[in-house]
């Protein structure tokens, strides 16, 4: 049976996955879970994941969710996956954990929780939080300059000094690409100091181009709807508006 993969693109995790299998050419059936819509909530879906969060992917009769967890299994299950991406060197697959381990509370509670706090509270039914935005921006900065003074502080082009990218490289790029939907004074503002991140990203998707340019189109689309939001908007109407204007055409 052809592999599953659960997803909305808009989330930052699955559009690793899918860059993913596109690029190492897995066959698999896309099946969009609209997050906006509350499918991630059904009694359907919670059969494939009980914490209810894409994406999550059935292979045959085998299930898993957690997207760092899809990555390593499709790296080692999947025949013609390339070495650099999950390598077969234990110390090197020992270094990848570690980054993505770190990611999870760091990078991602960074990037997430700003632009959630920030942008897309309304249209999970929560007022924005300027002050958990802020506090989130702060430690973004701070993962962001980890990155760069940790990971790519030596020559080559990606996380761990190699010149090809791994899982890693993948999860961490799409989690920073999600800045894209702010406004172009705040993301020149947090990204505008980090050159070498600015690189890495590049490098990113180059390597993993065109795949990863069509994963993020409904991200680009995101970002073109809030551009729209942020000149027509009435301050006292904007979290009605962005919930009205993500919610269409998506």
């Amino acid at each position: 049976m052809k592999l599953k993969v659960y997803a909305y693109r808009i989330s930052q995790p699955c559009r690793a996955v899918i860059i993913f299998c596109k690029v190492n050419g897995i066959d698999f059936e896309e099946i969009r879970v609209d997050l906006f819509k509350g499918q991630q909530l059904s009694p359907e879906f919670k059969e494939i994941n009980p914490f209810q969060k894409v994406p999550a992917i059935v292979d045959g009769r085998f299930k898993l969710f957690e997207s760092h967890a899809i990555l390593i299994y499709l790296a080692c299950s999947f025949p013609g996956v390339a070495d650099h991406w999950y390598p077969a060197d234990v110390s090197r697959r020992a270094k990848i954990h570690s980054v993505l381990d770190w990611h999870h509370s760091n990078l991602r509670q960074g990037a997430a929780g700003l632009i959630l706090n920030s942008l897309l509270a309304p249209v999970f039914g929560l007022p924005l939080d300027p002050q958990a935005a802020a506090k989130s921006e702060k430690l973004l900065s701070l993962s962001l300059s980890k990155i760069e003074s940790i990971w790519l502080k030596g020559n080559g082009r990606f996380l761990l000094g190699g010149f090809q990218p791994s899982i890693a490289d993948l999860s961490l790029v799409c989690e920073i690409l999600q800045l894209e939907l702010l406004d172009e004074k705040d993301h020149s503002r947090i990204l505008g100091p980090h050159k070498k991140v600015q690189q890495w990203i590049e490098d990113t998707r180059n390597a993993t181009r065109p795949h990863f340019d069509e994963a993020h189109d409904m991200l680009y689309k995101a970002k073109a709807k809030f551009q729209l939001l942020r000149s027509v908007a009435a301050n006292g109407e904007r979290e009605s508006s962005i919930k009205k204007v993500l919610l269409s055409k998506m």
